[in-house]
């Protein structure tokens, strides 16, 4: 009896080879699961520290601004431009205005590089006193434009809290208001930028190879 049931649970040796590649193939897609499960967190984590490195390099290497206006005397006041990034820009135009007015009041052309990380400084008394006024108190704003990178930029209005009497500056204290990141000027029209390095020789060159006589050297042996 017991035989009978050892050979009832019997299977032939074919069909047991049929069933090996049926196996292999439940352990392959298996493998295959786990493989493209690591995969997904694999190039999860390389977006990430791609996101993290362009964020970076785009705070290090993105024009970045501030501007603070000090006062020195009664008479006078000067304004300072720090560059925190560290790419250099070149400075074109400073506009001084107080809120209560839309449009800038004082503007002062400007030509001058600022490296990065560097301060630039300029006496601005009268051009502050003429925007505040004579007597004045309240809140007045300066913006700056600038190149870098080919692209021109403009920053906020850095704010201030200013102090006139009798046309002397009694007071003038920044304000601790947040600013916006420095945005793109967008140019209406064709492109009209000159080029600051020219080729003089360029259309010289072929003239004077065209004028040039023929010459022949001979080398000579000792």
């Amino acid at each position: 009896m017991h035989m009978q049931l050892v050979n009832s649970f019997r299977l032939p040796f074919t069909t047991l080879v049929s069933y090996i590649p049926v196996i292999a193939t439940v352990v392959t897609c298996l493998f295959s699961v786990v493989l493209a499960r690591a995969t997904l967190r694999y190039v999860e984590a390389t977006d990430k520290g791609l996101a993290l490195a362009r964020e970076e390099f785009e705070r290090e290497w993105s024009p970045d601004l501030h501007i603070k206006m000090e006062r020195i005397s009664a008479t006078e006041a000067k304004v300072i431009v720090t560059n925190l990034a560290k790419a250099s820009v070149l400075l074109q135009l400073l506009q001084l205005r107080k809120l209560s007015h839309a449009m800038p009041f004082e503007r002062c052309r400007l030509n001058d590089p600022l490296v990065g990380g560097m301060t630039w400084t300029q006496e601005m008394g009268k051009r502050i006193i003429a925007c505040a006024g004579h007597e004045f108190e309240g809140p007045i704003a300066a913006c700056i434009t600038f190149y870098a990178s080919g692209r021109m930029y403009r920053t906020d209005w850095f704010r201030s809290q200013i102090q006139v009497r009798e046309g002397r500056i009694v007071s003038l204290e920044p304000s601790n208001m947040p600013t916006r990141r420095v945005r793109v000027v967008e140019r209406k029209g064709p492109e009209r930028r000159r080029e600051f390095v020219q080729d003089v020789t360029a259309d010289a060159t072929p003239a004077q190879e065209d004028s040039a006589p023929d010459e022949k050297f001979f080398v000579t042996g000792a």
